[in-house]
């Protein structure tokens, strides 16, 4: 006698209840044969991508899934009035799944940019950051392995991408930035900036001929009120070379005020304010008095300070 599967059993919705092994396989292949060869698409990031049977050696056996029935059936045989249902018997390469999943990611996935800063004499050119997207490759070769065996569930899948934020943002930089001093040797102005905008500029006086003010990017080191003067061991100090003037004396030419830079170069007061828009100190930034003083309290310690 001829093995029949039994009653209330299906395959992936289709009955094959009370039939034989070949019966069963008859009716499986028209109804399911069609929608199991479908090609998966995939929407996301306003494009589509197609994965084909023939790229994963997709395979569906309705012989194998007749007797899929049949073994469930002689198992666990459904109650009178009830179904139970089993999977089609498919065969694919997994490979496949995982490299279109892996393609998918390239194509969609961006970096998060971070927010960064070009400090010029002039101005702090700022660049936004920007999030990035992430996409999910793993999870997509899940889903395409669960549907090629589901006749009935959607080929089209239309997977997000996470939003990954960036590591550094304009706000972060802003306060990494929260003070900025550059020195404009040219046009003999000090700029400060403030989180990034321009708060105040100062006409100064830089160094003269052969005592050029150092160019580069440095961090104001030291501060003093009143400041005594060490001055140096050269020619230019004349009288006071080698000695250290006190501050606040009338003979001190750091007036008020001194914000150390590198190598005895700082910014200072001067009592010469006619000097402030040329080349006339021995290497350091001058400024008028009230001019520095109201830098000195805006000005931590640590301020970069970038001279062109």
């Amino acid at each position: 006698m001829e093995k029949r599967i039994a009653p209330g059993v299906r395959v992936a919705g289709v009955d094959v209840g009370s039939l034989t092994l070949g019966e069963a396989a008859a009716r499986l292949e028209p109804a399911l044969a069609a929608p199991l060869s479908l090609p998966v698409v995939v929407a996301v990031a306003g494009r589509r991508f197609k994965l084909t049977p023939k790229a994963m050696r997709f395979e569906f056996d309705a012989l194998r899934s007749a007797r899929r029935a049949y073994n469930m059936g002689k198992k666990s045989p459904p109650k009178v009035g009830t179904v139970a249902d089993v999977a089609p018997y498919v065969t694919f390469r997994r490979g496949p799944i995982r490299d279109f999943a892996n393609r998918i990611d390239r194509r969609v996935t961006i970096s998060p940019r971070d927010a960064t800063v070009r400090i010029t004499v002039r101005k702090i050119v700022r660049r936004r950051s920007k999030a990035g997207r992430e996409f999910n490759a793993r999870a997509l070769r899940s889903a395409i392995e669960k549907l090629v065996a589901d006749p009935a569930a959607a080929r089209l899948l239309k997977p997000g991408r996470k939003a990954i934020r960036a590591n550094v943002t304009a706000n972060e930089l802003a306060g990494r930035y929260a003070t900025v001093i550059t020195i404009d040797r040219a046009n003999f102005k000090l700029r400060l900036f403030k989180r990034l905008k321009l708060s105040k500029s100062y006409g100064i006086a830089v160094g003269a001929s052969g005592y050029d003010t150092p160019g580069g990017v440095y961090s104001i080191t030291n501060k003093a009120v009143n400041p005594a003067w060490s001055a140096p061991d050269k020619p230019w100090a004349g009288l006071y070379r080698g000695r250290v003037v006190p501050g606040g004396s009338p003979e001190n030419p750091l007036k008020a005020r001194w914000l150390g830079i590198a190598d005895g170069v700082g910014i200072h007061g001067t009592g010469d304010s006619g000097s402030i828009g040329s080349r006339a100190s021995h290497g350091c930034i001058r400024m008028r008095v009230p001019e520095v003083i109201q830098l000195y309290d805006r000005v931590p310690i640590g301020t970069p300070v970038l001279i062109r």
